[in-house]
Parts: C-alpha cells; structure tokens; sequence
C-alpha cells in the first residue's frame, strides 16, 4: 500500500529518534475494549512509524517496547504482551529485512522466554547486513539498569570510568545519541528511558495515543524538531 509522507518545512531530519509509545491501554479503555485490544493497536501504529520514518530518511528509529517496570503489571497483561511480541517479531522480521532495515534489541533479556531469546537473535542475524535505517528495540530495558552495568563491565574489566568509556559499554553503543524523544499518551516525563542519552535530546510530548500516531504524526514532530536551535549550552546565534 502507497504512504504519503507530508513534505518538511526544514530539510533538518534527526538522524536517531526515540519514541515511548504510550497510551494502547487507555486508546482501548476510552473505547469499551480490553486493553489487549489496545496492544494490538499498537503494533499497526508501530508499523506506520517505521514505514514513515525509514522514508524521511532517519537512520536510527528506537522503539520502547517493554520498560523494566512493565513487570509489575498484571501477569496476564505481561504474558499477553510477550505472546504478542513473539507473534509480532515472527510475522515482521521477514519484512523488515525486506526492506533493507536492520533490528537490534537492547536491554536486558535474562527474564524472557528462551524461544522469544532466540527470536531476537535470529532477528538480528537475518537483518545484520542491512545497510538501511536501524530498527532498535528496547524490551526488558531501563536507563538506571544500562547505566549501572555498563559501570559494572567497566570495573570487571579493570577499566577507568569516565564519559567515553561509560558511552562505550551502554547497551546502545556504536549508536549515535537521539536527537529527537517523542512521548505519546499526554505524559510529560522520560520513566527510566535511555537516560545517559538523553542528556541534550530535544523532548516532544503529544497527548495523542500510541494506537493513533501515525506517519503524519511523526512527521509533524520532525517538523517540530526542525524549528529547534540545538545550543548544547551555547549563546544563541545572532539574529
């Protein structure tokens, strides 16, 4: 099916964007469905990104898929989430690979089945060769778990710790650091996410939820980001 991808006002695209896509449960809620239903709304929402992003030419699209804290949910919501997420990297790696995107999965993993294990890796093998966007995706991730054992290597390594090396052993390394964070869902908060790399990242919040965001959506927050000054703590430029 052909996508239409609204023209930028600025040329400027982000070369890595980050979105916590936030907002399935209450999108099925505000509709009379149970929350899997808004889930699986968000996996067609997920593909329209990825389709649109790879087309405005971003090289490094990071998808919050399952945060540390998503634990704590209900045991059936969880095992949904993973049975779908299964589901999900089974029928689309084919696909991604298709069309030249490369899958890397960051976090950590140690809770989850080993079947969905040995998909990711599969994954990652069958698209490691692509030379299109990157497709990251974060599941069982958080910033204070990244931060803490990447200090963890280090030391076990008999390394100094400082900046570049700390940068080096994140679970992102090799990455370039987002330039770009979109929240959806109408919170205003980062919850643990990427939380090193975010330290000069330009932060966009829309209350519109996850099931709802689209090609056009994105494209309007590249806009948005395309209007920015990015100083890192310099002067503004003269008029």
């Amino acid at each position: 099916m052909s996508h239409q991808v609204p023209e930028l006002t600025d040329t400027r695209v982000p070369r890595h964007v980050a979105i916590i896509m936030d907002g399935n449960g209450r999108w099925a809620v505000a509709r009379g469905k149970p929350r899997s239903m808004g889930h699986r709304a968000g996996v067609r929402a997920v593909r329209k990104v990825i389709r649109a992003a790879a087309e405005a030419g971003v090289e490094v699209l990071t998808l919050f898929a399952f945060s540390q804290e998503n634990w704590n949910r209900p045991d059936l919501e969880v095992r949904l989430l993973i049975e779908l997420f299964k589901a999900t990297l089974k029928r689309e790696a084919k696909s991604l690979d298709k069309n030249d995107i490369r899958m890397r999965f960051i976090g950590d993993h140690r809770d989850f089945p080993a079947e969905l294990r040995e998909q990711m890796k599969s994954a990652e093998a069958q698209t490691a060769s692509n030379a299109g966007m990157t497709l990251v995706v974060a599941v069982g991730y958080g910033g204070q778990w990244d931060i803490v054992q990447a200090a963890q290597r280090l030391a076990a390594e008999g390394r100094d710790i400082n900046a570049d090396s700390l940068a080096d052993a994140l679970d992102t390394r090799g990455l370039p650091d987002p330039e770009l964070l979109i929240r959806t869902g109408g919170e205003s908060r980062i919850s643990n996410f990427l939380l090193w790399q975010l330290a000069y990242t330009e932060l966009y919040f829309t209350p519109q939820l996850w099931p709802d965001f689209d090609g056009t959506a994105l494209m309007q927050a590249l806009d948005w980001y395309a209007g920015r000054q990015r100083r890192f703590g310099r002067v503004p430029e003269a008029a």
